[in-house]
């Protein structure tokens, strides 16, 4: 998912970094209602999760490469204003000190990762979070879904700046076929990891997760046999 240098033009890469520092600007200041005690320590453990599953990745095109991106399991713990900038740092400091994702097209992929995929992954979990409540599979279900949509999302945000400005040499439909359809693999992949570590989170601490806050669970979230507290 992230893009290299000189993937797409100058002028894509400068409007999208504008999108980017808007959204991060915005997000910045409506994270301060949701960040306390319980928040601020699980967005410090999302960001270091995320940036290691975030290493892992192999490439698709000559500038871009896919990997899981956790935009709906940080949304779901912490919310998808605080989500947004534990992905947006995990992407700076990847571009500075790794290398990972050019510096020019930064705006681009926090357009594409943080903005877009954890604001999806929220909408799609927050539509569906009457059901979270009913049992311990619904909610790994709800988290899986949202995670495959976010997923998704995000790489055709991917192909929509490169039909604007792409300079990559790849054609449309190439970048297309090879971007969505792989992370449609990527989103199985991904829903499988955030509904295994939401469920998780939820059956000690469901006070933790930032999409039960609100609601009265009608069943225990904790896995069968396990003692309740």
């Amino acid at each position: 998912m992230h893009m290299s240098d000189g993937l797409v033009n100058a002028p894509t890469a400068a409007v999208f970094g504008l999108v980017a520092a808007i959204g991060l600007a915005i997000s910045a200041s409506r994270a301060r209602s949701d960040l306390d005690e319980r928040t601020a320590p699980m967005a410090g453990l999302v960001t270091a999760f995320v940036f290691a599953v975030q290493m892992i990745n192999f490439p698709i095109l000559p500038g871009a490469s896919g990997h899981l991106l956790g935009g709906a399991l940080v949304a779901i713990l912490v919310g998808p204003w605080v989500g947004s900038l534990c992905i947006a740092i995990v992407l700076v400091v990847q571009a500075l000190l790794f290398a990972d994702g050019g510096l020019t097209a930064l705006g681009t992929n926090i357009t594409n990762m943080a903005l877009v995929g954890t604001f999806t992954g929220f909408a799609v979990a927050y539509a569906l979070r009457r059901f979270t409540t009913r049992s311990r599979g619904a909610l790994l279900t709800v988290s899986f879904v949202a995670a495959l949509i976010n997923t998704v999302a995000a790489s055709l945000a991917f192909v929509f700046e490169y039909a604007v400005g792409g300079a990559g040499g790849a054609g449309l439909g190439t970048v297309f076929s090879l971007m969505v359809g792989l992370h449609v693999l990527v989103g199985i992949g991904e829903g499988i990891i955030t509904a295994a570590t939401v469920g998780a989170v939820a059956a000690v601490r469901p006070d933790l997760v930032y999409l039960l806050r609100g609601t009265r669970p009608a069943v225990t979230l904790r896995t069968p046999g396990e003692a309740t507290r």
